[in-house]
């Protein structure tokens, strides 16, 4: 038994409620694709290709590619080992018509808090501030939609998406500490 239980809140059930009754197939299709992209196997890997990658550029680049990787891999793990301690059913089993439309039963039932596909975005979003505006703009926005589509496939409550986000990006902040990172832009100098 998981020692703290979370209930979702009445906001969480509103918007979870609105996002069973409105959203068509297609649109869940497209969130069900899409939210492969913060995956966490999908995150380590591209952080660890550029990591490859980096070790052939400069000394920041190489920096870059070392907090990127440590970062990924700490919010890969940090959200299983908080699932250990909070309990909260997920919105795809508590939802009475979650299903109505083709959305598909989620992970383990009781693992919604944190998100960790959110946790994987909002560690991007944190590291992303350290590239040139465009970068940085294209890279918060795409951080932000993918988090949402664990909202929109019933996966996670808002808060959880929200709590998820926000830690990892105080995850990222913190690793700055250790590599460095964030004192330059990334591939310059």
């Amino acid at each position: 038994m998981k020692p703290l239980r979370i209930p979702p809140t009445l906001v969480d059930r509103e918007i979870a409620g609105k996002v069973a009754r409105h959203t068509r197939p297609g649109a869940e299709r497209v969130a069900e694709t899409l939210t492969w992209g913060a995956d966490e196997h999908l995150v380590i890997a591209c952080a660890a290709a550029f990591w490859l990658l980096s070790r052939g550029g400069s000394d920041r680049l190489r920096m870059c590619g070392t907090h990127l990787l440590a970062v990924s891999v700490a919010t890969s793990v940090l959200p299983h080992a908080l699932k250990y301690i909070f309990n909260q059913r997920r919105p795809d089993r508590l939802t009475v018509i979650g299903h109505l439309h083709g959305i598909p039963v989620s992970g383990r039932p009781n693992d919604a808090f944190p998100s960790g596909h959110a946790m994987h975005m909002g560690a991007l979003a944190g590291a992303a501030s350290a590239l040139p505006l465009p970068y940085r703009a294209a890279t918060w926005i795409a951080s932000i939609g993918l988090s949402f589509t664990r909202i929109v496939v019933l996966a996670h409550w808002t808060s959880d998406v929200v709590a998820g986000y926000l830690g990892g990006f105080l995850v990222e902040r913190i690793f700055r500490r250790w590599t460095g990172y964030g004192r330059g832009r990334c591939g310059h100098g």
